[in-house]
């Protein structure tokens, strides 16, 4: 692992966690809908080098609660360990808890692909992880990926208001995360960006209110027509906005560049 920034004095060692294709496929009531399990995300360490926003879909809220139950820095037990004991640190009590996909990128190094099927522990954790834990891989996506910054989701926003979930949309999403982590490892940018863009296009059919919402004031579909139409994919962090994830082997103006967490 790299030497930590010196930015972690104040933010500490814990790593960020960044979602790529497939996201909500770990939600269980999304997952049981799918016709021919499992479907698959795919979720990013990146070593700590600068301070995510907050309310951004990059797991910020997990981030801090692993951060004072670890004291800023992951235990040296098995990721499967501590990812079940965070899970249930940040759960107990909730209704509508956090998907363990949020625990698994802060927790698994690399580049990871979560199969998710709800007749494996009730689709809450998934029946497979696939780690590429390859430098080769990871210095590949550090170049192709970009972060533009948007804004956080608005206080009060809920994106699970509507729900159209129809199972061949489900299948299509869970689809999005096998292509995502195929297209990394074999560098394939037109198949990343595709995987992103399909992403977006399964979320608007399934939870709409994920990028149209009465609270999100900015027009955040317009911006990803704008970017999806000059580079090869490009989607939301997460729910309400967060950062523009953008797919392009040049530089995108006004991007941040992230470094992805690889372990010897």
């Amino acid at each position: 692992m790299k030497t930590a920034p010196f930015v972690t004095q104040a933010i500490g060692r814990i790593p960020n966690r960044l979602q790529l294709a497939g996201g909500w496929i770990d939600q269980p009531f999304v997952s049981q809908l799918l016709p021919e399990p499992p479907g698959s995300m795919v979720v990013v360490a990146l070593e700590p080098t600068f301070r995510v926003m907050d309310r951004s879909g990059c797991a910020s809220g997990t981030r801090a609660i692993a951060t004072k139950l670890w004291r800023g820095k992951l235990p040296s037990r098995p990721p499967a360990d501590l990812v079940r004991e965070l899970y249930a640190a940040e759960n107990a009590g909730k209704t509508e808890p956090s998907g363990s996909q949020d625990m698994i990128g802060l927790v698994y190094p690399g580049i990871n692909r979560l199969d998710y099927d709800y007749r494996v522990h009730g689709g809450v954790f998934p029946a497979q992880i696939e780690t590429l834990n390859d430098p080769r891989a990871g210095r590949w996506l550090e170049k192709v990926l970009h972060l533009l910054p948007v804004e956080p989701r608005p206080e009060g926003y809920h994106p699970l208001g509507e729900k159209n979930l129809d199972p061949k949309w489900v299948r299509r999403l869970g689809q999005t995360g096998k292509d995502c982590f195929t297209a990394i490892k074999n560098r394939d940018l037109a198949l990343l960006g595709a995987s992103l863009n399909d992403t977006m296009l399964c979320w608007a059919k399934l939870l709409p209110q994920v990028v149209r919402h009465p609270l999100i004031k900015f027009d955040l579909p317009g911006l990803l027509k704008v970017y999806q139409k000059q580079y090869p994919g490009a989607m939301f962090s997460g729910c309400g906005g967060g950062y523009l994830l953008v797919v392009s082997p040049e530089p995108v103006p006004g991007a941040l560049k992230v470094t992805v967490r690889i372990t010897e």
